[in-house]
């Protein structure tokens, strides 16, 4: 029988390519592969099926980059934000580590290594300053990226996310919502573990097939041992918790509604990053935001970017 959720991957990589990127394989190092979506002014259209194509360009606008969370790819979280961002930026939306193609060999399944990767992959790629919009587990990593490659990261925009997952708040945060671990939540392996994390994430109560959620666990719910290790490496102890000065810009873009990490969480890390941080709730959206509300939440993330860009125009 035809798995629905990957019948549908050929029309949502045509309207990607239709909006202007095409996926790209870069080498990290030997043993390790990140996938891409890149501009598609900046690679070679290949004439043959098996040919790669081949880097030719820098990005030639502003760069955003676009980092997924837990539950999906690139593509498939980001599928409403492409289209309204590609005409005035260079987008790039990468697949993290076990996640779409992206895959290695080596031990580490910590947000550092994940954020080490993209940084390699975004520069053997010709990027050399974006703007990092990161949604949940994504954002983990933008923060990484922004604190480790402060020349690179020009600024951060946050849905969902929190700098690091410590011990107790991940107890607390599972407790809560009524589940025993981080996997139990985010890595579910039935019709039933889906429909849970989905009434969590998003406010409105979607309703789909059970054969759609069928075929959603088969097709995006791969690496699982690996996700899981991934999951491990997001918890650190309370101890071991600082928070960076970043110099950057960072804009948080919230559903108000969001349960998994609620407004009240934000607004403190809103308060703990300092001055030049802002914030903005977007109502009747959860943590799903960028795909509950699309249109809100894009006019609020293109007003964010514009002002980023000018605000470092005027710096120069």
């Amino acid at each position: 029988m035809v798995n629905l959720v990957a019948a549908q991957r050929p029309l949502l990589h045509g309207l990607m390519k239709m909006a202007g990127i095409r996926p790209y394989t870069v080498e990290i190092e030997p043993g390790t592969v990140m996938s891409f979506w890149v501009p598609s002014e900046t690679i070679t259209k290949p004439k043959k099926k098996d040919e790669k194509p081949k880097i030719v360009s820098k990005p030639s606008k502003p760069t955003v980059v676009l980092v997924h969370g837990f539950a999906s790819e690139g593509i498939v979280t980001w599928q409403f934000q492409v289209g309204a961002l590609a005409k005035k930026y260079s987008v790039y939306v990468p697949d993290l580590l076990f996640f779409g193609g992206s895959t290695t060999d080596k031990p580490d399944r910590s947000p550092k290594f994940q954020a080490e990767c993209l940084v390699t992959g975004l520069r053997k790629l010709g990027v050399e300053r974006c703007v990092v919009v990161g949604f949940s587990y994504g954002g983990m990593v933008a923060f990484k990226m922004a604190e480790m490659y402060p020349e690179m990261v020009q600024a951060l925009v946050i849905s969902g996310s929190i700098l690091a997952m410590t011990d107790s708040l991940s107890v607390a945060s599972l407790q809560e919502l009524g589940f025993s671990s981080s996997s139990e939540l985010l890595l579910p392996t039935s019709v039933k573990g889906l429909k849970a994390l989905l009434s969590v994430a998003a406010h409105k109560k979607l309703w789909f097939p059970d054969r759609l959620h069928k075929d959603f666990l088969e097709v995006m719910f791969t690496n699982r041992k690996e996700r899981s290790e991934l999951l491990e490496g997001l918890v650190i102890s309370n101890r071991d918790i600082t928070i960076p000065n970043f110099p950057q810009r960072i804009h948080l873009l919230w559903g108000e509604n969001d349960q998994i990490f609620k407004l009240e969480l934000a607004q403190n890390m809103k308060q703990q990053l300092g001055d030049g941080t802002t914030f903005h709730g977007i109502k009747k959206a959860g943590h799903l935001v960028h795909l509950e509300r699309p249109c809100v939440y894009n006019r609020c993330l293109k007003q964010s970017i514009a002002s980023f860009l000018a605000s470092n125009e005027a710096k120069k």
